[in-house]
């Protein structure tokens, strides 16, 4: 038998050998995708464990990575689509909700996408960059929208762990991002190439050695640097009973469910009259007597407020303030109100924070959603307006500037954001770069969203580096110090009073995000620019060419097929000399 025959018979041997493998792999990764998307449901939202935010990656992206770009792709875009729906049920209702999740979908999946074409042409450790650049990238673009702000980062899923959190004050949300997605391209570095590689072991070492190192460096600010500046004690108040009756226990008990069908039917009809009666005084179709009940009510509420304002005044609470929208008031009604609210600061020398939603009526954008700052002089400070609506809140809200408004006092800076401000991390910066100490944040959840939305809000105080106080109607009221600690806490559903009192820290600090910015997710939309040129490059060069899958993914068969192959071109041109 020809000598060369042969080998060229066993190269074909190996070669169909390799492509049996290849499939191999690719039926075997259908083993990793259940396990993927049932950790994927609990990698973020509701009901988030911090640890399957790292796993879920881990096992994605190897169903990805070895999946037909046909298959593996809109399988990823299906299972990213069915978490989100999980992860954030009972956020958004509706239509709404399904057009939320099919654009974030996409968003979630991108990271996946941009992995799948660059990083096969590339070297190793270029190729564990792409995955974590790309999702770093993905979210802050994502939370420049005005839609849902930066509420979908899997960064989120880390709430509790200070030590790795201390990272946002460096680089923000997209450092923690960034590390999750390194630790899932890594761990499939290794996975592909085995332990024995010298490669894999010493990427997967440095990836290692970076999270353990910033966890240490987390845990000693924490330890070494923790606030130690003077206290002041501030009181915020939620608001009482329903809309239109502060001692209507039955609402705040139908808000939680606790409530029969019979008092969830009255309450529908009371709701049902409510806004009835409230659209046809702001569309000026309303009788005197209408206008006067609407007045009669939202006095009530108001009164209660100022009530529980002055007692916690007489208490020794120095600032003051409110939950959002606790106010309700008529325009031509504000200016009484906000004069019982300079009257009460003089009278006990405090601050008074009114969060109040003014109706206008016969405009078309007939809401302003406002905290009034009061001085213990009696003056108002300023007004901030409530920059971001949330959701249906933009059909009636007036928006304004954007801009945050800061007051020096004896107890710090003082600055306000209201509620959804607090998912778009670009507001509060400005309080960051004007150095606020203290940021008043008022809110109103919803027990879907309580208590993630409090405790996305505490990221903002570890990135800027300031105190934050947030009371939230019918969720979880808090404190946190610049550095994440929450220093009080009252639920909704649980308080009697709907008090929260907090003694917090009158300084803050300078952090590197707050004087850099974003320059870590710029960073990384620079390495995902450069990475795909540099695969593009090496795509093109190799254009013409048949591709050969990676070793890895064939298997040791394909090394010896290629080796069989250089040693039978040699022996073809000495057949080709001898003729």
């Amino acid at each position: 038998m020809n000598p060369v025959s042969g080998q060229k018979a066993r190269v074909d041997e190996t070669s169909s050998n390799s492509r049996r493998t290849a499939l191999t792999i690719k039926s075997s990764s259908w083993f990793w995708l259940p396990p993927a998307a049932v950790l994927l449901l609990f990698a973020n939202g509701r009901n988030a464990v911090p640890l399957a935010a790292w796993l879920a990656p881990v096992l994605l992206l190897r169903f990805v990575r070895k999946q037909r770009l046909i298959i593996g792709l809109p399988v990823a875009y299906l299972v990213c689509v069915i978490a989100l729906r999980f992860q954030f049920r009972g956020a958004l209702v509706g239509p709404l909700l399904y057009v939320a999740v099919t654009v974030y979908g996409t968003f979630l999946a991108l990271p996946y996408i941009i992995d799948r074409l660059v990083s096969r042409k590339l070297d190793r450790f270029a190729a564990a960059l792409v995955f974590p650049a790309a999702w770093a990238a993905t979210e802050y673009l994502v939370s420049m929208a005005a839609f849902a702000g930066s509420g979908t980062s899997i960064a989120y899923s880390q709430y509790g762990d200070l030590p790795l959190l201390q990272i946002l004050s460096v680089t923000g949300l997209w450092g923690v991002t960034f590390l999750i997605g390194w630790f899932a391209a890594v761990c499939n570095w290794v996975w592909e190439e085995g332990l024995n590689s010298r490669r894999a072991t010493v990427g997967a070492t440095v990836c290692v050695t970076t999270i353990a190192a910033l966890i240490l460096l987390g845990g000693a600010r924490l330890t070494l640097l923790p606030p130690s500046s003077q206290t002041v004690r501030v009181a915020s108040l939620t608001k009482k009973g329903s809309p239109w009756d502060p001692s209507d226990d039955i609402w705040e008990r139908a808000v939680y469910r606790r409530t029969s069908k019979k008092e969830v039917d009255e309450i529908r009809q009371q709701l049902s009259t409510w806004d009835h009666k409230l659209d046809r005084v702001l569309n000026q179709k309303a009788t005197t007597s209408e206008v006067e009940e609407i007045r009669g009510k939202f006095n009530a509420g108001n009164r209660d407020l100022l009530f529980r304002a002055e007692r916690e005044a007489q208490a020794g609470a120095e600032v003051v303030f409110w939950a959002e929208r606790a106010g309700q008031v008529l325009k031509q009604d504000e200016p009484a109100l906000i004069e019982e609210g300079r009257k009460l600061a003089a009278k006990y020398q405090a601050y008074l924070g009114m969060a109040l939603a003014t109706w206008t009526p016969g405009r078309k954008l007939p809401l302003e959603n406002k905290l009034v700052l009061i001085e213990p002089s009696g003056q108002i400070v300023w007004e901030y307006f409530k920059s971001y609506p949330a959701f249906e809140e933009a059909e009636v809200l007036i928006a304004k500037d954007r801009k945050v408004k800061i007051a020096d006092t004896p107890y710090g800076r003082l600055s306000a954001i209201i509620c959804y401000d607090a998912d778009f991390p670009r507001l509060p910066a400005q309080a960051g770069a004007l150095g606020t100490d203290i940021v008043l944040d008022p809110a109103g959840d919803t027990p879907a969203i309580s208590p993630r939305h409090t405790h996305l809000a505490s990221f903002r105080a570890i990135e800027q580096g300031f105190n934050l106080v947030r009371p939230t109607d019918y969720g979880l009221s808090a404190a946190y110090d610049y550095q994440g600690r929450q220093i009080a806490a009252a639920d909704y559903s649980q308080a009697r009073d709907h008090v929260m009192v907090a003694q917090v820290p009158t300084r803050g600090v300078r952090t590197i995000y707050s004087l850099l910015g974003d320059w870590f997710a710029w960073a990384c939309i620079a390495a995902v620019a450069l990475l795909s040129g540099k695969a593009l490059r090496a795509r093109r060069t190799t254009a013409g060419k048949s591709f050969v899958p990676r070793r890895t993914e064939l298997g040791p068969e394909h090394a010896q097929a290629k080796s069989l192959q250089n040693r039978i071109r040699p022996n073809r041109n000495v057949n080709s000399s001898r003729d």
